[in-house]
């Protein structure tokens, strides 16, 4: 059983590690964590670390109940739902979010936040595909053209979007966005994907997801085997 979990819940947070990875050290400024919790990759460390070339790093947490206050230096609360204050608009260069914007039913709020408390960048990593968790509160589930529509509709412009394509895991979305595009076109190259590889006698179209939900082993047989016997008695 341990196993299925690892699977399912580990393997997209390593690949959105991995992503961030990537990219992170290509930002400077001050960045912050929103909803960050303990900042913990779970992987035996910390997002701050990622970002090697930040002056300042902030986490958020929206209260102490929920997962909320360790006492680091440069850590607040912060509700993503209500307006913020003035001080935080266009505070931070970079604005990471990692899985939250699911357990907020105010999304469209709560994502218009993200992108007012920024200069330049949101990075999110969302859910396209996952079991409903958590006691406080799962309302949503995102596909690449919503992600890309929500940054549009902000004054964003995505620059990268990319999710991870493995059997029977959850499928986690990365998506880095800019308020000054031109400034990353030799850094970033741009990227917006919605397909994804299938495997050999699925019959779905190769979008994203395909490959999580696949059509089982059954089903494949009896697929084949109805297109056999339909080609042979039109002959």
């Amino acid at each position: 059983m341990s196993l299925l979990v690892e699977r399912k819940f580990r393997r997209p947070r390593i690949w959105s590690n991995k992503e961030l990875k990537k990219f992170a050290s290509l930002f400077q400024g001050s960045i912050i964590n929103v909803s960050g919790w303990k900042d913990a990759d779970k992987e035996d460390d910390c997002y701050k670390n990622y970002f090697t070339n930040a002056s300042s790093y902030f986490i958020s947490n929206y209260k102490s109940e929920a997962r909320g206050f360790q006492g680091f230096s440069n850590e607040f609360f912060l509700d993503l739902t209500e307006d913020l204050k003035e001080k935080d608009l266009g505070k931070y260069d970079v604005v990471f979010n990692h899985t939250t914007l699911e357990h907020i039913y105010d999304i469209k709020k709560a994502f218009l936040n993200l992108c007012l408390m920024s200069r330049d960048i949101v990075i999110l990593v969302v859910p396209f595909l996952q079991q409903m968790h958590a006691d406080y509160g799962d309302y949503w589930r995102f596909t690449p053209s919503a992600i890309k529509k929500l940054f549009e509709e902000n004054k964003m412009e995505l620059l990268y979007l990319s999710f991870n394509n493995e059997k029977h895991t959850s499928v986690y979305i990365f998506a880095i966005a800019s308020k000054n595009p031109e400034k990353w076109k030799d850094k970033i190259s741009y990227k917006y994907n919605i397909e994804c590889k299938k495997d050999f006698f699925d019959f779905s179209e190769n979008f994203i997801g395909c490959r999580a939900i696949t059509n089982g082993i059954i089903y494949k047989i009896k697929v084949v085997v109805l297109a056999f016997i339909s080609k042979f008695f039109n002959h």
